[in-house]
């Protein structure tokens, strides 16, 4: 007889002891392991949550409402008329910052902003009245907004206005200027100043005329969830979905009083603009998330932004209330010569998207995307598997085809990330760290955990 089969079993244990002590009692020999699961954040926190008698039921009311939020374009308006702003107020990405503590990029998109409106007529002057506090900062987010990148908003930028049918949410975010140096990543060289006056002039009134003469508004969430079939992700790769967008536009634009040379420029804009669906999308994702804000004793994430120095989070059971912790340099893909130093840490609303569950939530949707953030195939498949084990739900009406048609997973929670440890995957584009750079790449990039760990403390606070 093999000596190795004799005598009593011997048994490697790990977990709780009743298991160990059961064997031991049958005469098993038994090694414990000293191994827990690599999560994060205070136990008794934890316990309070995974306890707490509501959590069920305010989690199931949040997807619900994440999941019946439809997204309609109803209007292209200035931001001064949708969102309240005074003069001398620019909104921005990611949670409140003082011009102090701004990262390069941010402080390039505020200077920018400042000149665009004609209240320096320099970059020193601009510079000078944003240190002195004669310029306001405010989120976005506070302001049912969102824009990519350093998502800086001054009054006479043109905003999509998009609104939720269902539950009759409102949510705004500015025209996208396409790629290279462009105000979102810092620029504001003449190019930048000139592009933006002619979106000011030009782009804006055309699109306003346009949407305000279709007859049936367009269902911005339904060419979102046409995406994912096409091979976009809703985030870094919108080829399709800004295809699709000037298809349904380009019929109304075309039949805009306006002079055929800016008809024609207005087309030919949008088509050279891959990007340009994502300022449609973002809004998209706000309503939804939106709609789940403010119900008490769920764990799930409404908001994920970062201004370029911090990243933050909000859920739906603390409401407006920031967590947050240092935003992340992405890993990824570089342009030209650029390379690590250049980039600036995690900047943008945009994340939102990964909040919502598409993004880097379903780059299995679009394998494509990895040329441009970097990794692989079988990464892309490998993170979309993974974050359904951080989300309460799935999205039927954002299927991936690759995984069957399954839906994106959807609504982050706290819980599910303090226990696993594993933290929400976003794809993202790079800023240059050097105010008016421009985008220096794309890649990959997670949250601090300790956004989620002071989520989690205030969560559990709730609760006792």
């Amino acid at each position: 007889m093999n000596p190795l089969l004799s005598g009593p079993p011997a048994v490697v244990a790990a977990g709780v002891d009743v298991f160990s002590d059961a064997l031991r009692a049958q005469g098993a020999e038994v090694h414990d392991v000293d191994w827990r699961p690599p999560g994060f954040g205070d136990a008794a926190d934890l316990a309070a949550l995974v306890l707490d008698p509501r959590r069920g039921t305010a989690n199931r009311t949040a997807v619900e409402r994440v999941l019946a939020a439809g997204s309609v374009l109803t209007d292209v308006r200035p931001a001064r008329e949708v969102l309240g702003l005074t003069d001398r107020t620019i909104l921005h990405a990611g949670p409140p910052i003082t011009w102090a503590d701004a990262s390069g990029p941010l402080r390039g998109g505020l200077i920018g902003a400042t000149l665009f409106e004609g209240w320096a007529s320099t970059v020193a002057e601009a510079e000078r009245l944003l240190a002195a506090g004669e310029i306001a900062l405010d989120p976005c987010h506070h302001h049912s907004a969102v824009g990519p990148m350093a998502g800086v908003t001054s009054p006479s930028m043109w905003m999509w206005c998009l609104e939720d049918p269902v539950q009759g949410g409102k949510a705004y975010c500015n025209l996208n200027e396409g790629l290279g140096k462009v105000l979102r990543m810092g620029a504001f060289n003449d190019e930048v100043l000139t592009r933006l006056a002619w979106m000011r002039e030009v782009l804006g009134p055309v699109l306003a005329a346009a949407v305000r003469s279709m007859s049936d508004p367009l269902d911005v969430k339904a060419v979102l969830a046409q995406m994912l079939q096409m091979g976009d992700e809703g985030h870094n790769r919108n080829r399709a979905g800004s295809l699709m967008a000037l298809r349904e536009l380009s019929p109304a634009v075309v039949e805009v009083d306006a002079a055929s040379s800016d008809i024609a420029a207005v087309l030919r804009f949008i088509g050279g603009n891959e990007h340009f669906f994502l300022n449609l999308g973002m809004p998209t994702a706000k309503l939804a998330m939106d709609a789940a804000r403010d119900v008490p004793g769920s764990t799930m994430v409404t908001v994920m932004a970062r201004n370029g120095t911090e990243f933050g989070i909000q859920t739906a059971g603390t409401g407006d209330r920031w967590f947050t912790g240092p935003a992340q340099t992405p890993v990824g893909l570089y342009l030209g010569d650029y390379g690590p130093d250049d980039a600036n840490p995690d900047i943008g609303d945009s994340a939102i998207m990964e909040t919502y569950g598409v993004g880097g939530f379903s780059m299995a949707a679009a394998p494509a995307i990895v040329r441009f953030v970097g990794g692989t195939v079988p990464d892309a498949l490998a993170t979309t598997e993974r974050m359904y084990q951080l989300t309460l739900a799935e999205n039927p009406a954002m299927a991936i085809p690759i995984l069957g048609f399954r839906g994106s997973p959807t609504g982050i929670d706290v819980v599910s990330v303090a226990r696993t440890g594993w933290l929400p995957q976003i794809n993202t584009g790079m800023a240059g760290r050097v105010a008016g750079t421009g985008q220096v790449g794309a890649g990959l990039v997670q949250p601090p955990r300790e956004c989620f760990e002071q989520a989690l403390t205030a969560l559990a606070a709730e609760v006792r």
